[in-house]
């Protein structure tokens, strides 16, 4: 099922540049804008020339492909200040990293959608490859977006999943499936991706809660299925509990 797009122009240039960024570092073809944008063609070349005049996409010239521009990179630096959290989230990946030799990742909520925004690669060789930095799914999908979703309030999981097709990732993201998910997370503490995203590559996350006990951002592990048996479970679930409370609290201590 293909997205509805925004109604408005804004709306529209904003679909098409968070389609641009959740394939970066490679890029996606109009076609695929379009696409991922619900909307036609022409409209998403349209759009993605006057944003190219502006300098906020780019083109690469081999392959035709869009790219965020030099402009989203200034008008970033300059917004860095107010919203960057990363360098508080950066030393609990790395450790997280060391300590499981897993793929960890941090990631943040910007509306309905989780955004990565670290990565660090643990010492195991075989490595899951499923998320990168800037990568954006929508809730309920992988194991950060399962961690957040499932400590919003019912209703909201409610109006959400009756509102938002997960299927496109697989029949195992309809909505019956998440809410068992969801109920498992709650039980739990910490949310678990059995490779439902790519076969063999499983994740495990934990929501970080904002000032109002909100799920505002996640800790996340990712690897080969053979390292996330029930035992190591057992071990893996409450480090990454322990690292998402500390997380939050120096969050909150930070105003953030």
């Amino acid at each position: 099922m293909s997205p509805t797009p925004p109604a408005h122009a804004v709306g529209r240039t904003a679909a098409v540049l968070r389609a641009v960024s959740a394939a970066e570092p490679d890029g996606r073809t109009t076609a695929e804008v379009g696409r991922a944008t619900g909307l036609a063609r022409p409209t998403a070349h349209r759009l993605l020339t006057a944003l190219q005049a502006e300098g906020l996409v780019d083109r690469a010239q081999a392959t035709g492909r869009w790219l965020l521009g030099p402009e989203l990179y200034l008008l970033g630096a300059a917004a860095q200040p107010r919203y960057d959290v990363t360098d508080h989230a950066g030393p609990v990946v790395r450790r997280l990293a060391e300590a499981t030799g897993e793929s960890a990742f941090f990631s943040a909520l910007r509306g309905e959608e989780t955004v990565c925004l670290l990565r660090e690669d643990g010492s195991f060789p075989l490595r899951s490859h499923v998320l990168h930095v800037g990568i954006r799914f929508p809730l309920g999908v992988a194991s950060a977006g399962l961690a957040m979703l499932a400590y919003l309030p019912d209703d909201e999981i409610t109006e959400f999943l009756a509102r938002t097709d997960l299927t496109a990732y697989g029949e195992s993201h309809a909505p019956e499936e998440v809410r068992r998910r969801v109920r498992r997370t709650r039980r739990d503490g910490y949310a678990l991706n059995p490779g439902l995203l790519v076969e063999g590559s499983w994740g495990m996350g934990s929501a970080v809660f904002d000032a109002e006990e909100r799920p505002r951002w996640a800790l996340s592990l990712t690897g080969v299925e053979r390292r996330f048996d029930p035992a190591r479970r057992r071990e893996l679930g409450p480090l990454l509990l322990r690292e998402a409370h500390e997380l939050g609290r120096r969050l909150r201590t930070a105003g953030r």
